[in-house]
């Protein structure tokens, strides 16, 4: 019984996979195999975490996109935790208006919720700062994938064939995902020519620049930005009714920043800034105490009621102060801040689940913010899927470690053809409501879901991790954290635990869905449990056991005293680790 968990008891269906040398665990094993031949090349771990996302965006194109977005962890062998933010803004011509006056508040599938494609950069800037590698050398796998094709694996054919009518919208994305009329099957080789061609282009304008390492990369980066794939992206767009235009593109860069944390039990647990939910996790974590949930016992009904109170204070926050810090003034320090932390965890009440989206509160520096809607109101259990994200780590026999959760789906907008790419469409995280401070704006990011972490205690251990799963990513993760910070699992065992989400709050995607109240929880928790929860008020719906609905987390605990490296990929996707 998951909720009276036996000391040493183990849930997991894989063996950790444990090593000396250098290690990968990603969203696909196609794209943890090419990070894994990076390292062996003798490229570092950001040659080989380039060198998998991008693969990513080839292997799992219903969930990331080559021109989508790819928020970047980094930490290096001196000890300092950057962030990649590889996110893009609203275009200069965007018009906020619009969707109010003919969306009703919303935005809508469409060329129109087009913002920046920030991944390229952000790959590319994380290969010219912290790597060593060229384009070619890190795009060879991505462009082989493409170009000869891989065989169709189940989740990608179901989810293809899910959203048939939706790919079928545009003859550019029916062309790659429903050749011959219909969505591919398990087991068919699925090629995208255009897109090899794309990317074998920027290697080409690469080699063809001449000069060091830098200036190859330079010219691979404006292939994509100034070059002929930026002429034929703002084309389309301009053809199409698109906002995004040349100077977009080749103004874009995304920003390198130093990554905010908070400490938990003696560890520093990183995330990236409020421009996308990633402090949530932080927030989270402040919120807990350590030594009572640990005394609760794993998954106990008082366990994950007083996550799931924790998470939707976390959230209530997110809604009302999180957004582009160029544009809003987020008070992030305040919110991180350990004594606000406690003040809001004063709050849960034990025996009570809140029925609503808590209120926010008042942290320091913070504006008092009154929310405007911020989501319908629905009954009944969340049915569409989560609609983004894979995620890679990656730890060198050098010490780096880098955490990265590229994104973007290619169902809700139309492929540029001739390209295989279908630019961000990461507007739908936007708000059409006004006040909300993450409102749609000219230049402005949206505040984006995919949010990777690192974890790293002094002396110990570093852990980079992440997930796909959309507002579900901070939970999961949060949950994996506590797996192995208060009861001792390896990553393994950590990742293959049966969890619970919480959907209390707006969903960060359009239409920004609200289910008050609703629990979901995986049916290998103890069924008393549940009951129990319902009792405290909590609107409980059950999943099946392993399902991927409830994120499938990728880390990688590199133990600092033994150098021994230990890899957990979680089965709920097509997550494997490779590493010796």
């Amino acid at each position: 019984m998951e909720g009276r968990m036996a000391e040493g008891e183990t849930y997991a269906q894989r063996p950790a996979l444990r090593g000396t040398r250098h290690m990968v665990a990603a969203g696909h094993y196609g794209a943890a195999h090419a990070a894994f031949a990076i390292l062996e090349a003798g490229g570092n771990a950001v040659d080989a975490a380039v060198a998998g996302g991008m693969a990513l965006g080839v292997l799992q194109p219903d969930i990331v996109n080559v021109a989508g977005v790819a928020p970047i962890m980094l930490r290096m062998a001196d000890g300092v935790v950057h962030t990649i933010a590889g996110l893009g803004y609203w275009p200069a011509a965007t018009d906020p208006g619009l969707f109010v006056r003919e969306y009703d508040g919303h935005i809508p599938e469409s060329i129109l919720r087009t913002v920046v494609p920030a991944a390229p950069d952000a790959w590319i800037t994380a290969l010219g700062r912290f790597g060593t590698m060229t384009f070619g050398e890190v795009a060879a796998a991505a462009i082989r994938f493409a170009d000869e094709g891989f065989p169709m694996y189940p989740l990608l054919a179901d989810m293809i064939a899910a959203r048939k009518a939706k790919y079928a919208r545009w003859s550019s994305s029916a062309e790659i995902y429903l050749a011959g009329g219909q969505p591919p099957k398990v087991g068919e080789m699925f090629v995208q020519k255009d897109l090899a061609r794309t990317l074998r282009y920027m290697v080409d304008e690469e080699a063809a620049a001449g000069g060091d390492r830098l200036a190859g990369l330079k010219a691979a980066r404006d292939a994509f930005y100034c070059g002929d794939i930026a002429r034929t992206i703002v084309d389309f767009h301009r053809q199409e009714g698109g906002w995004l235009s040349a100077k977009d593109l080749a103004d874009f860069h995304s920003p390198i920043e130093r990554a905010p944390s908070v400490r938990f039990g003696g560890t520093d647990v990183y995330t990236c800034g409020a421009w996308c939910q990633g402090p949530v996790l932080g927030q989270a974590l402040n919120i807990l105490d350590p030594s009572a949930l640990k005394a609760a016992g794993h998954n106990s009904a008082d366990y994950l009621h007083t996550i799931a109170e924790a998470l939707k204070l976390a959230f209530a926050d997110r809604e009302a102060f999180y957004g582009d810090p160029r544009h809003v003034a987020v008070p992030l320090d305040g919110l991180l801040d350990a004594n606000y932390g406690v003040a809001r965890r004063a709050l849960i009440d034990p025996s009570r689940a809140s029925a609503e989206m808590p209120a926010h509160g008042t942290p320091q520096d913070g504006p008092r913010r009154e929310m405007r809607g911020g989501g319908l109101r629905r009954e009944g259990v969340p049915a569409g899927p989560p609609r983004d994200t894979s995620y890679i780590s990656v730890v060198d026999r050098w010490g780096n470690t880098v955490s990265a959760t590229p994104s973007d789906v290619s169902c809700d907008s139309p492929v540029v053809p001739g390209t295989g790419l279908c630019p961000s469409s990461r507007g739908s995280q936007s708000w059409a409501v006004e006040g909300h401070p993450s409102q749609v704006a000219p230049g402005k990011r949206p505040r984006l879901t995919p949010s990777p972490a690192m974890a790293v205690a002094p002396g110990r251990y570093v852990l980079p991790f992440g997930t796909p799963g959309g507002d579900v990513q901070a939970q999961a993760m949060l949950q994996v954290l506590l797996n192995i910070q208060l009861f001792d699992m390896d990553p393994q065992d950590a990742v293959e635990h049966p969890r619970m989400a919480t959907y209390s709050f707006p969903d960060s995607f359009e239409p920004h869905d609200y289910f008050p109240g609703r629990l979901c929880l995986e049916s290998r928790i103890d069924r008393e449990v549940g009951e129990e929860l319902e009792r405290r008020g909590h609107r409980v719906a059950w999943w099946p056991e392993r399902i991927w609905r409830a994120g499938a987390v990728c880390t990688i605990q590199a133990d600092l005293k033994t150098g021994i490296k230990t890899a957990g990929a979680d089965p709920r996707r097509a997550s494997y680790a490779v590493g010796w």
